[in-house]
């Protein structure tokens, strides 16, 4: 033991000298138990140690790979082989290896599952795994064996991935399997749309693995998932997972699910969000953080307080905002312009006085190049609203029904703004 925790250490700090030596002398079970260690200290937060792990898997690759399948006679060793493949092995070393071994039928069927999972094979890995019990195996193995079947089996079996990740939980509490076990849980509750369990995982996350370098992969699963379940999530349970974050992380949160919510238009979620954004909104030097002011009056554009969210938008500082939050700007400004401007769109009252008013819709040939960027800048903003919202911004004034259908056709139009969000989304 003394031996592992020393080639850790080794590890750890770098002294890549004295490590070649001491793996040459040390058995497979030993280096994966210090392949378990520096895991334990990613979960605890540990960043230093996370590309050491990607290290460590490089030099046990070089070991076992030049071992002697005499070697995995002993148990221990053998169960290091499955474990190390299991934690993103070499598919070649692994293939080489379960190859040469002489394996009881479980063991064969487990090793050549992990071969099929490392190789990317996951339909020939989830016909096995989905049948092995991860309690009946060893306890150092039971874990990562149902945290790997639950990732091939997600996408068909959302149920039965749920519940290995249960198990890898109960399982390997504390380490780094129950860490990716509940971040991994939050997309599936959202796919199972079941809001108690997103909230469940969410909270304990945050309470125990906050620290970890994978967090910020928790956040974006997070505010997705709260995007994906708008109708039914209670916005209360966001506000108890962010309140055991720090302002600067709560902050961060609110700005991407209320941009996302903008994106969707998600109106309840998005007025929520931003409202908190703002209330998080001030950077280190006391300024308003410009993506707050942008979403949250997003949120609250109507044609009652037009002029003052314009002004809001004119105000911001479109240098501070990412190229993407850039179109989103003027997105929302385009939207405001066009609710001011209204009244050049209406003929419904005077029919026959204004005839000069169709020219804004004429066929695209006869339009110049000037006024064509300017119709694709407002069919992009009208794009971004929802129905519900042209409701609101035209609440049943008759005068305002030919400016209602105008928006509508502007929307119509503009078939490929769907592509355009979905790059959106994915920054």
């Amino acid at each position: 033991m003394r031996a592992v925790a020393r080639f850790a250490a080794i590890l750890i700090t770098g002294l890549a000298v004295e490590t070649g030596a001491q793996a040459a002398s040390m058995q497979p079970y030993q280096m994966v138990r210090s392949l378990q260690r520096v895991q334990d200290r990613i979960a605890d937060g540990d960043h230093a140690a996370l590309p050491m792990q990607q290290k460590l898997l490089g030099i046990i690759d070089n070991r076992i790979r030049k071992a002697d399948p005499a070697d995995f006679s002993d148990p221990r060793n053998l169960q290091a082989l499955l474990i190390y493949g299991l934690s993103g092995g070499n598919p070649k070393t692994l293939e080489l290896l379960f190859s040469k071994l002489s394996l009881g039928p479980q063991e064969s069927r487990l090793g050549e599952a992990i071969v099929r999972y490392a190789l990317g094979d996951f339909t020939a890995a989830r016909a096995v795994l989905q049948e092995i019990d991860p309690k009946s195996l060893p306890p150092e193995v039971g874990p990562p064996v149902a945290l790997v079947s639950a990732t091939v089996t997600a996408r068909d079996n959302p149920l039965f991935a749920v519940r290995m990740l249960d198990e890898a939980r109960l399982l390997s509490p504390g380490t780094l399997i129950e860490e990716a076990a509940l971040r991994r849980s939050i997309p599936l509750a959202a796919a199972l749309k079941d809001t108690e369990r997103l909230a469940r995982a969410s909270e304990q996350y945050v309470r125990r693995f906050l620290r970890s370098p994978y967090a910020t992969q928790f956040v974006d699963t997070f505010v997705a998932a709260v995007v994906e379940l708008n109708d039914t999530v209670d916005p209360s349970m966001v506000d108890e997972v962010t309140a055991q974050m720090s302002d600067e992380q709560a902050r961060i949160v609110y700005l991407r699910l209320a941009r996302n919510s903008a994106i969707e238009g998600y109106e309840r979620l998005l007025a929520f969000a931003s409202q908190k954004a703002m209330a998080y909104g001030q950077d280190a030097d006391g300024r308003n953080d410009p993506r707050a002011v942008l979403y949250a009056n997003m949120a609250s554009v109507t044609s009652d307080n037009v002029n003052d969210v314009l002004t809001a938008l004119n105000s911001i500082d479109r240098h501070r905002l990412s190229k993407a939050d850039q179109e989103l700007l003027d997105a929302a400004v385009a939207i405001a312009r066009a609710v001011l401007d209204e009244p050049r769109h209406t003929s419904a009252l005077e029919p026959d006085s204004q005839p000069e008013l169709v020219d804004a819709r004429l066929p695209d040939e006869e339009i110049s190049v000037e006024d064509d960027n300017n119709a694709e800048i407002a069919e992009s903003a009208a794009s971004l609203m929802t129905q519900e919202a042209a409701d609101a911004a035209f609440p049943g004034d008759p005068e305002n029904d030919e400016a209602d259908s105008y928006l509508k056709e502007m929307r119509s139009k503009l078939d490929d703004i769907d592509a355009l969000l979905g790059k959106e989304t994915a920054q």
